[in-house]
């Protein structure tokens, strides 16, 4: 593997762990959302990962480069954790037997992706970093 594709593959993590760092923070803003009927409260959004040089669903493989070379999203599902229903008779988002339907986003579990994520894309970093480092030297040496 040459040390280009090293800067590749490290950039490919960060941008996936940036979309799974604003995946988190949208389950998060939705997690106290109500809604009227269970099918259309708000559902935890997941995403899907593969690596590079993979089939697509379809069969054609997204790159054409020798082996895996990074990361990319291949798709969102949405849990099916069912959602939680409140009896509150007095909110106007209330069905017609008085209950409200809440997300099914569970904090703690968006904040342990959250503290995933973070940490890998910092773990990316640094692999940026000692291969530029690696680098420097290596050109040092010549001198």
């Amino acid at each position: 593997m040459s040390l280009m594709k090293i800067f590749d593959t490290a950039g490919s993590g960060m941008a996936a762990q940036s979309l799974r760092l604003n995946t988190v923070a949208s389950n998060l803003a939705n997690a106290d959302s109500v809604s009227n009927s269970p099918d259309s409260a708000y559902r935890a959004k997941e995403l899907l990962f593969a690596p590079t040089g993979t089939a697509e669903p379809g069969g054609m493989s997204q790159d054409s480069g020798e082996g895996t070379n990074g990361v990319r999203m291949v798709g969102v599902t949405e849990s099916q954790q069912p959602v939680e229903s409140h009896y509150e008779p007095g909110n106007p988002m209330a069905d017609e037997s008085g209950y409200v339907y809440g997300s099914n986003v569970n904090p703690v579990d968006e904040l342990v992706n959250m503290i995933s994520a973070s940490r890998s894309y910092q773990n990316n970093v640094e692999v940026m970093n000692t291969t530029k480092q690696l680098m420097i030297k290596t050109i040092g040496l010549g001198s």
